[in-house]
């Protein structure tokens, strides 16, 4: 279709874990793709020292960071200093798939309105069955709960071909496997590195539906993930981060009018939320609403001074994104309405 592929950057911020690391470097290898390929690993300060692994691999180059700057600051460490016209953000606890590149790359050349698209996203421990990270798409409630075609909150679909026709638009594109234009990050900025991790794709990909550019998911392409391989699903601090930067989100791309309803609406759901961990006995879970809502709390000042960031970038009506925006709340849907996949809440 195309005699030559464009060069292709792919990003894989590491921060500890020997295993994992050689497993998606070796499927990198493995894969193949028709262009040009540069893979940059960037050690982010390894305390493990597993970041000699890439000394395995040819091609493999490091870009070294002088302290553990999170998912968010690692991706942008190493965009600063790759030059393709189509970077990809690769989690460390991947496993890429046999010609996974080559349709990513397809749609994003027949269509220059698409910034940023994802894989479908399986789980390694679960052969089959869709990934917690992104699935078969993300997609987002208005009230700022993020969810994916194939999981909704920790439950998770088998993958029978059940999205494939669905629309390719989708939210957001998971941060563990994503392609990304690189003329479309110039305008709108790479990802805010206040989020550290978790959210913080969402929050991009929001900023780059406000310019005016689309998100999609290509089926066609599999990427396998290992969730929690570098933080653990369960653990306090990325619970924490989950809510905290839900939070951040919100206040960085909703409009002072939408935000004057959405807000107290969220705080009651909030406020369900850590009552239901108190009488079902989940500490953890309380102790990180209340441990991210404090964090929101405490940077509530910087929060308003993005307000005051230049966001000329904007082009299109709220309208419109709010449309794209499962108009409900998917966590009442799901808890109480038994709601548990994407299809339930009809929003083909």
């Amino acid at each position: 279709m195309y005699k030559e592929l464009p060069k292709v950057s792919v990003i894989i911020p590491h921060w500890k874990g020997y295993d994992i690391l050689h497993r998606c470097l070796e499927s990198l290898q493995l894969a193949g793709y028709s262009g040009e390929l540069d893979i940059a690993v960037v050690d982010n300060a390894c305390p493990d020292n597993s970041i000699a692994v890439v000394s395995s691999f040819e091609n493999v180059r490091i870009v070294k960071a002088h302290e553990n700057l999170g998912y968010a600051g690692g991706c942008n460490l190493g965009f600063k200093y790759s030059d393709a016209p189509f970077v990809v953000f690769l989690n460390n606890d991947t496993e890429v798939t046999l010609g996974w590149l080559e349709p990513m790359i397809s749609m994003m050349l027949q269509d220059k309105t698409l910034a940023a698209v994802q894989p479908k996203m399986h789980s390694i421990d679960s052969p089959g069955t869709f990934d917690y990270c992104g699935a078969a798409g993300g997609e987002i409630d208005i009230f700022g709960y993020p969810y994916a075609r194939g999981r909704m909150f920790d439950q998770l679909e088998t993958d029978q071909g059940q999205y494939d026709q669905w629309p390719h638009n989708i939210f957001w594109a998971t941060g563990a496997a994503c392609m990304l234009r690189r003329t479309a990050l110039d305008e709108v900025g790479v990802l805010e590195e206040v989020f550290f991790a978790h959210m913080e794709e969402i929050d991009l990909d929001w900023r780059l539906q406000w310019a005016g550019y689309r998100i999609a998911v290509v089926a066609s392409s599999m990427v396998k993930h290992q969730t929690g391989g570098t933080l653990a699903t369960d653990s306090l601090q990325k619970m924490a981060f989950n809510h905290r930067n839900s939070w951040f989100m919100l206040f960085r791309n909703l409009t002072f009018p939408t935000l004057c309803w959405i807000i107290p609406i969220r705080i009651l759901l909030e406020l369900m939320t850590f009552v239901w961990a108190l009488l079902s006995r989940d500490w953890k879970r309380a102790a990180a609403v209340v441990k991210g809502g404090c964090e929101a709390l405490i940077r509530m000042r910087q929060i308003f001074m993005w307000r005051k960031i230049n966001i000329s970038y904007r082009k299109i009506n709220e309208n419109i994104l709010l449309h794209r925006m499962y108009r409900g709340s998917v966590a009442l849907a799901f808890f109480l309405g038994h709601r548990i996949t994407a299809t339930s809440l009809n929003r083909k």
